[in-house]
């Protein structure tokens, strides 16, 4: 579980409500017309520009913001060493008995064993990872779509009840409701979108980029092994996707362990 999105989503909401509570009666900031307004019109505008697919495909995509840990470059570049010393040992086919946790170097270890020449290795594993960021791309738009969405109709419920307190001035009971609505559609739409929608977007942005460079170590090092490369060369080529900090903490580690 990715606990700094759920620090995030838990401290922000935390923070609305106790700014509400602290101001007063917080029911006076529930409002019935002005969610159905937004919640509503931008889950209706959602549905209008993808399919039923993508939105339905953009909930599953939208759990990796929650739920998957992504694996450690350095643990991934152990890992696939480890398989090169294998290979060059006991040859290719020794890799179709390795079981790694990762189904992409499961996928990259069953070609090598399998004996499938570079350039077709290289073309389907990038073609997965370009699918990949495909599926990726286009759950971060539906959510996208949604931080869109919530401001401008919370917008419309601000119009909506504006005209409805102007067509009312001669009742006073009813201008307290229609400005109700005039006000919280706003505060609605800016909180689904900032709060919500545009912050889980760029999160699963993230965790593309996160998953493209772990998939982007295994195709480098799949190309390797089959290139008959040595354990220590591929470990060093493999460094350069660490970050510069990382990459000297593998270096002193490496050091220490000789």
């Amino acid at each position: 579980m990715d606990l700094a999105t759920i620090i995030g989503l838990v401290s922000g909401t935390i923070l609305i409500l106790f700014s509400i509570i602290i101001g007063g009666s917080a029911m006076i900031f529930f409002n019935i017309p002005g969610l159905l307004i937004v919640v509503g019109g931008t889950l209706a505008a959602t549905f209008i520009k993808f399919t039923m697919a993508d939105v339905i495909g953009s909930i599953n995509v939208a759990m990796k913001a929650f739920l998957v840990k992504m694996e450690d470059p350095q643990n991934i570049i152990s890992e696939m060493v480890e398989f090169t010393r294998i290979a060059k040992k006991e040859g290719l086919i020794a890799l179709e008995k390795e079981t790694p946790t990762d189904p992409f170097s499961a996928k990259a270890l069953r070609y090598l064993s399998d004996g499938y020449d570079e350039g077709l290795i290289s073309d389907m594993l990038n073609k997965d990872i370009r699918l990949m960021s495909q599926r990726h791309t286009t759950g971060q738009n539906v959510f996208k779509g949604m931080g869109d969405s919530a401001p401008a109709f919370g917008m419309v419920g601000t119009l909506i009840g504006l005209v409805q307190m102007l067509s009312s001035m001669s009742d006073p009971a009813s201008i307290g409701p229609s400005m109700a609505v005039a006000l919280l559609t706003t505060l609605y739409g800016a909180v689904i979108a900032n709060l919500i929608a545009l912050p889980i977007a760029d999160k699963l942005a993230l965790r593309s980029e996160q998953e493209r460079l772990n998939k982007n170590i295994i195709v480098e090092a799949a190309i390797a092994i089959n290139r008959g490369v040595s354990p220590m060369v591929l470990e060093e080529s493999l460094k350069i996707f660490l970050t510069p900090k990382k990459r000297e903490a593998a270096e002193t580690s490496q050091e220490e362990s000789e």
